[in-house]
């Protein structure tokens, strides 16, 4: 029997914990409230609660300790439970893994590097990352890009504020 503990089934189990936890404090604090109250009532012969050997004890607190945990467990169960459960990550298959064939020789050295670059990152970049990369400016980078792109050897995307730049 192979049981995985995912966090709900965790939460199941403390959840389960709990309640029996609180219905066996719940049993023992009536069961010792009864008690308590019939050894009041033997052997206090007076009315004053403070001269009573049963409500000098520290009993009380104990129970109160126990309470609270025991609503801890109950309170981290539930939010187990009820906690969004985690989305796998989004696997993009890579697809193209062939380009489109480039006779490197008709690159200066330039557009070999902003090549290469992209062809390393698996045909796909960003326009701001080769800047960043090649330590070219905005305004080069954009032209080598134009040249590569009227040889017919990538493709400029527009994503949000930047480009990607792609291999055909």
């Amino acid at each position: 029997m192979d049981i995985q503990l995912n966090h709900k089934t965790l939460g199941i189990i403390l959840l389960a914990l709990s309640i029996i936890l609180i219905a066996t404090l719940s049993f023992a604090k009536i069961n010792t409230d009864r008690q308590s109250a019939v050894l009041c009532e033997k052997f206090s012969e007076t009315d004053d609660m403070a001269s009573c050997p049963v409500h000098k004890n520290s009993i009380s607190w104990l129970f109160v300790l126990a309470f609270g945990i025991a609503f801890l467990i109950l309170g981290a169960g539930t939010y187990l439970i009820f906690m969004p459960t985690e989305k796998p990550p989004i696997v993009i298959e890579e697809t193209k893994k062939e380009f489109k064939h480039v006779d490197i020789a008709k690159l200066d050295e330039d557009e070999k590097k902003v090549y290469e670059i992209i062809k390393a990152k698996g045909g796909s970049a960003y326009q701001s990352d080769l800047v960043t990369e090649t330590s070219f400016t905005k305004v080069k980078v954009t032209r080598i890009l134009d040249k590569l792109e009227m040889m017919g050897i990538l493709e400029r995307r527009r994503r949000g504020m930047t480009n990607i730049i792609v291999l055909k």
